[in-house]
């Protein structure tokens, strides 16, 4: 019997347990996958979502809270109450430049450590790293904008581990005829953290309305309004820790998913320990290491998957029929990250652009820019999220995608054409289309199918670079957005080449189209179908070796009859 692995709640069955008794390992493994794969969707399911999207909630409150609380920041630390373009733009790809480093290095360790071992790691950096900033301020020696970008680099860390974890165990968790819906459901708690984000900062502008209403402009925001501000910003960034919080425990008792105990860790052990501890009247076997190492030698003979290595790693990228799929994934990912983070992270500059926050009333201001930002996120984001979920099943991944690159493709385009000629409720109404389209199209089956598409040993360690690519361009958006909008800037307008900066995302977009066809479809398929579709890997070692035998020429000194038989050669 093999040893029972550890782990498991509420929300995420342990399946290994099951089906400890079973000495064979493909058996155990069959059953197990098979037991996972068919389950009808139920309560179940949704608190193993819920569990998963809590810190997807968190990262995305953490990472678009700073377009709400960037304003406040100036009033408080800078002169004239303006934060500068480069503080700005520094602030906010601080996040981006930390999450490549976390999305690199924790979707490899997941591979090599296991799912299990580091699922919680992550939101612990991303409490300590959001009380850190919200606790900090400038002194003579070190300026606020410097101690805030080393929080963020340190959050965005956190924040870019909770990316491949989350997508990989739901993935490798989800019953196959729902499991798009299940990880898309995960991803959409990523407008809900934006929503909140909004919400706080519209909760907080309200409740400090008399210190800061009789500020008619940032520069007068002094003394008791100063103050109040002050303490808001660090509410709004302060909140971002109490969701991780209440996820941490479950993460940290969620057992290994059976995928990687099979085909990574390969953890099969014969009965033999057990059957010698009940002969003997023990509670538990005592495991002979000899019998562990047969017994992982056995397994090993089982299956005819490759072991995970750096030589096995490029060589099998190296083939283009393999690597041409993680460059679909790292390259939809990278084109849709430069458009969706140069406008997510920038609702506020842009709103101002056409001409809905432009009050100079610190309040006003304030108050606008939070409204204006949930409203964007309820009209546009919120829903393509949710209607991502309800069809990914049936219409499929891919056109999805594609249908999203090449609606948004147009609209940029649009927009770029004809900002200046559009009225404000025409540019609103547009961004908003821009923003479903975002989420009913590549930003979340970017996020679903790197978690479905790649071989075990590798899912995790392919979804990490498909996500860090994303985040180069995010970081590529915050760069250009920053310096490129602002030529040519006046006192009464600050990004007069903003429609310029449309046209630009348009093109990525367009770019975007021809990255997708190269991903795969993956919906309503085992991920096992989906790896051997697409990798030839996983039949029994015995039916592998039996089509190659099949497909090998005759021995030269083979002849054939004429009926095509071979016969022996005199």
């Amino acid at each position: 019997m093999a040893t029972k692995t550890g782990g498991g709640n509420a929300a995420f069955h342990n399946y290994n347990n099951d089906f400890a008794h079973i000495v064979d390992p493909n058996e155990r493994r069959r059953l197990a996958l098979a037991e996972i794969d068919k389950a009808p969707f139920g309560w179940y399911h949704v608190k193993a979502v819920i569990v998963a999207g809590t810190g997807f909630f968190t990262d995305a409150y953490d990472i678009f809270a700073i377009n709400m609380v960037i304003n406040m920041i100036g009033i408080v630390f800078f002169p004239h109450g303006k934060i500068t373009s480069k503080a700005d733009t520094g602030i906010k790809v601080a996040t981006s430049c930390g999450t490549v480093v976390g999305q690199l290095f924790f979707g490899w360790i997941a591979d090599q450590l296991g799912r299990k071992k580091i699922y919680g790691f992550e939101l612990m950096i991303i409490i300590g790293a959001t009380i850190g900033q919200s606790l900090t301020s400038s002194s003579p020696g070190i300026h606020i904008t410097g101690i805030l970008i080393f929080w963020r680099i340190i959050m965005g860390i956190g924040i870019g581990g909770d990316y491949p974890l989350s997508s990989i165990i739901t993935s490798e968790f989800a019953t196959t005829k729902w499991r798009g819906a299940m990880m898309g459901s995960v991803f959409a708690m990523q407008g809900i953290g934006q929503l909140a984000a909004a919400l706080a900062a519209l909760i907080v502008t309200s409740a400090f309305k008399s210190q800061i209403k009789g500020a008619n402009t940032y520069a007068e925001c002094t003394g008791e309004c100063s103050i109040a501000v002050d303490r808001m910003w660090r509410i709004v960034i302060g909140f971002g820790g109490v969701p991780a919080s209440i996820a941490l425990y479950y993460r940290l008792t969620i057992p290994e998913t059976p995928r990687y105990t099979f085909d990574i860790a390969r953890d099969v052990e014969k009965g033999t320990a057990d059957t010698t501890a009940y002969l003997n009247n023990e509670a538990g076997g005592v495991i002979d290491p000899s019998v562990s190492l047969a017994a992982a030698a056995d397994a090993n003979n089982a299956l005819a998957i490759p072991k995970a290595s750096w030589a096995d790693f490029f060589s099998h990228y190296g083939q283009w029929r393999f690597g041409k799929i993680l460059l679909g994934t790292a390259g939809s990912w990278f084109t849709l990250d430069v458009a969706f983070y140069g406008m997510s992270l920038n609702n506020s500059i842009i709103l101002k652009q056409i001409g809905y926050s432009h009050s100079k009333n610190v309040y006003n201001s304030l108050h606008d820019n939070a409204v204006g930002n949930i409203i964007l996120i309820c009209a546009g984001a919120i829903p393509g999220y949710w209607v991502t979920v309800f069809t990914c099943d049936r219409i499929g991944r891919k056109p999805i995608q594609l249908l999203g690159f090449t609606v948004l493709t147009i609209l940029f385009f649009i927009i770029g054409g004809m900002f200046h000629r559009l009225s404000s409720g025409g540019l609103l109404g547009l961004y908003v289309v821009c923003q479903f389209f975002f989420n009913f199209g590549p930003n979340a089956t970017t996020f679903i199918v790197p978690g479905e598409c790649f071989p075990t040993r590798y899912r995790s360690t392919s979804h990490g670079i498909s996500a860090a690519a994303g985040k180069v361009g995010a970081i590529l958006a915050q760069l250009l957005i920053g310096p490129l909008r602002t030529i040519g800037a006046t006192a009464d307008n600050d990004s007069p080449w903003l429609n310029n900066v449309m046209l630009i995302f348009g093109g990525f977009m367009a770019l975007g189209i021809f990255t997708t066809l190269l991903i795969p479809e993956t919906a309503r398929k085992t991920l096992e179908d989906i790896v051997l579709e697409l990798y030839g890997e996983g039949l029994l070692q015995e039916e592998l070796a039996a089509k190659q035998a099949a497909a090998l020429p005759l021995p030269s000194s083979t002849v054939a009859d004429d009926a095509g038989k071979p016969i022996k050669a005199q």
